[in-house]
């Protein structure tokens, strides 16, 4: 062939061919999560056809969905810079209790948002401090701000709960958790699932193409070797924490809007299901590397888990034992599927 010549049709198959195969493994971590939920649900719809046929079996999971992934994405970025944040419990339930405070005084739900933020920011910022700064380890410092803020949850409430029924119906209300897009019948996807897919694209966006994830990509894998780059590297890690305080002033309000009540409580039960989903999702715990998209999934999976059990006729007590064994397979085939490598 000629230097003029173009490339054969033939060529140009083993080309693309060649960028598919980069792309596969490239995104093996969150392909493999894909494949296991796929897996998964055609398991629970063999189990009970019935029930995973129709769409509110779908719906009533993506209800409370959102929450999660609002929590899960920025933890992505924590995991990949090295860290790990274990207050975002709380830091959902003190920023949910700063937007329903504002509502429950008549203020304008926009501005209760804007309350929880910047709630979230500031214990974001706090727990950069405490690790980067002082030199906390993130594990304990962390820890200790979920029992802290938790106990300060429960002195400024004393034990109420804080009910919003007037905020159903508005404006705002119905933009953030109402049904848009009708899908069958009279049930439509909860616009809060659209918002947390939003969500998911910046996240990936920010991971993937944008230089703050080339940072944290890097502060994660040598952090020496970042600083010589010219990455500042504490700063790199405190805006990860602040990013993830972003993610539960989110979770918080999507929270309360959906059930229009705030307890003392909310945010508990969160932690052990929302590292769960990011760590099925593909974000191994040694740092440099993950997945968003991983995570999303790998929390869709731990969400199904407990409708799946029920819908195919065992009891409660099986649930446990189910999360135990899915994470666990899943996590067996992230191992040998993406190898410890960073």
């Amino acid at each position: 062939m000629g230097l003029g010549a173009k490339p054969s049709g033939q060529q140009n198959a083993r080309e693309d061919a060649s960028e598919l195969v980069k792309w596969m493994r490239k995104n093996r971590r969150a392909l493999t999560s894909t494949l296991f939920l796929i897996v998964m649900l055609i398991g629970f719809t063999a189990a009970n056809t019935e029930v995973f046929s129709q769409f509110k079996i779908y719906r009533s999971v993506m209800i409370s969905l959102p929450s999660w992934i609002f929590l899960v994405v920025p933890l992505v970025f924590v995991v990949t810079a090295g860290e790990i944040d274990l207050s975002f419990p709380s830091v959902v339930g003190l920023s949910s209790y700063a937007f329903v405070s504002i509502v429950d005084r008549g203020g304008d739900p926009l501005l209760g948002i804007a309350a929880a933020l910047v709630v979230g920011v500031v214990l974001g910022y706090i727990n950069g401090i405490l690790v980067v700064r002082i030199g906390l380890s993130a594990l304990v410092a962390t820890l200790g701000m979920n029992f802290f803020l938790r106990g300060f949850i429960n002195i400024l409430a004393q034990g109420f709960s804080i009910a919003i029924p007037e905020i159903r119906g508005t404006f705002i209300h119905s933009l953030m958790t109402g049904d848009t897009i009708q899908i069958a019948g009279n049930q439509g996807l909860p616009n809060q699932m659209l918002w947390a897919l939003a969500f998911t694209a910046l996240g990936v966006f920010l991971y993937n193409r944008h230089s703050f994830g080339v940072r944290v990509h890097c502060v994660g894998d040598n952090p020496e070797s970042a600083a010589e780059m010219g990455i500042d590297v504490n700063r790199t890690r405190i805006m990860v924490f602040v990013f993830t305080g972003i993610g539960a002033a989110l979770a918080g309000v999507f929270s309360v809007m959906i059930n229009f009540v705030w307890w003392p409580t909310t945010g508990d039960g969160l932690l052990l299901p929302v590292l769960a989903g990011l760590f099925v999702g593909g974000t191994p715990t040694w740092g440099g590397i993950g997945t968003v998209f991983g995570g999303a999934i790998g929390t869709t999976i731990v969400a199904f888990i407990e409708t799946g059990v029920i819908a195919a006729g065992l009891t409660g007590f099986f649930t446990q034992f189910f999360y135990g064994l899915i994470i666990i397979l899943s996590l067996i085939f992230q191992r040998f599927n993406g190898g410890r490598v960073r």
